[in-house]
């Protein structure tokens, strides 16, 4: 069966991998696993849990506790993901509300403009202190090079981000 995946379900599919998931555990798994640079809604994984039920991707399973409802992957949905993993990936999109915020910054009163931005400097500064303590973690876990390459990735973005912050002109930063 020929299936193209949008990127949401390939996702899922791919976390599936693992074993079998329910919606809700799937959007946990979502959120600790690749929330940091692609959002998921709830709405969008049951949305898509039941559309690759219907292709024969997943299989629901007998409901558990709570009414929970476990998918397991099948064969057609291996390979659909196999296909997805093998296309190239499509171009990245910057959606960084900041940014959009700042491009209107002169109808901003000065202090309000450097208390966004202090803000959002503190929690990338948090953020990057929390992908060194991860870093550390999956080392000593005995992670691999190639396990650690979106968590590099978040590293070095988050170093480059409060390096961008540090430079912003005092009128913005209120300096």
């Amino acid at each position: 069966m020929a299936t193209t995946l949008n990127a949401t379900a390939a996702s899922l599919l791919g976390f599936l991998h693992d074993g079998p998931q329910s919606g809700y555990d799937l959007v946990g798994t979502a959120e600790r696993s690749i929330g940091d640079f692609w959002s998921l809604t709830r709405s969008q994984v049951y949305r898509e849990l039941s559309a690759m039920a219907g292709a024969g991707l997943v299989v629901a399973q007998e409901a558990g506790p709570r009414d929970r409802r476990a998918y397991a992957l099948t064969d057609d949905g291996r390979a659909a993901f196999r296909a997805w993993l093998a296309r190239p990936p499509g171009e990245e999109q910057i959606r960084y509300p900041l940014l959009l915020t700042l491009a209107f910054a002169r109808h901003l009163p000065a202090g309000e403009l450097a208390a966004f931005v202090a803000q959002h400097r503190a929690v990338h500064a948090a953020r990057l202190a929390e992908y060194r303590r991860e870093r550390a973690e999956a080392l000593a876990a005995g992670a691999r090079p190639v396990d650690l390459v979106t968590l590099d990735f978040g590293l070095r973005y988050e170093e480059a981000v409060l390096g961008w912050f540090d430079a912003l002109p005092p009128e913005v930063t209120g300096g």
